[in-house]
């Protein structure tokens, strides 16, 4: 049994370093989102870092536009970028837990 717990924390150590190596890797991956119209695009990592907000000079005009614009955007990046992360972190992560009954729809 001694050896079966020390088997398990050196399985969840190890799952823990690909967690972290797999964080370091999501800081490369950028996606990136447009308005409907590409008016604004915006880049975003999948840790969520945003890396660039491009503006279609007709939007300058209208602030209440801009901002209406940004917000859609910059949410919709956002939530792509949180589902890519948690697909790629769950993964990770439920390969490396032990094999116990009903613990495989935690990391659905």
């Amino acid at each position: 049994m001694f050896g079966d717990m020390m088997g398990m924390m050196g399985k969840l150590k190890e799952t823990q370093q690909k967690v972290e190596a797999t964080k370091k890797r999501l800081d490369t991956v950028t996606l990136e989102e447009k308005s409907n119209d590409g008016f604004v695009a915006v880049t975003i990592t999948a840790n969520r870092e945003i890396k660039k907000i491009a503006i279609d000079d007709s939007l300058l005009q209208d602030k209440e536009q801009l901002e209406d614009y940004l917000i859609l955007t910059l949410n919709k990046a956002i939530q792509n970028a949180t589902r890519v992360n948690e697909t790629e972190l769950g993964a990770v992560a439920k390969e490396g837990m032990p094999n116990i009954p009903g613990m495989d729809s935690l990391f659905k």
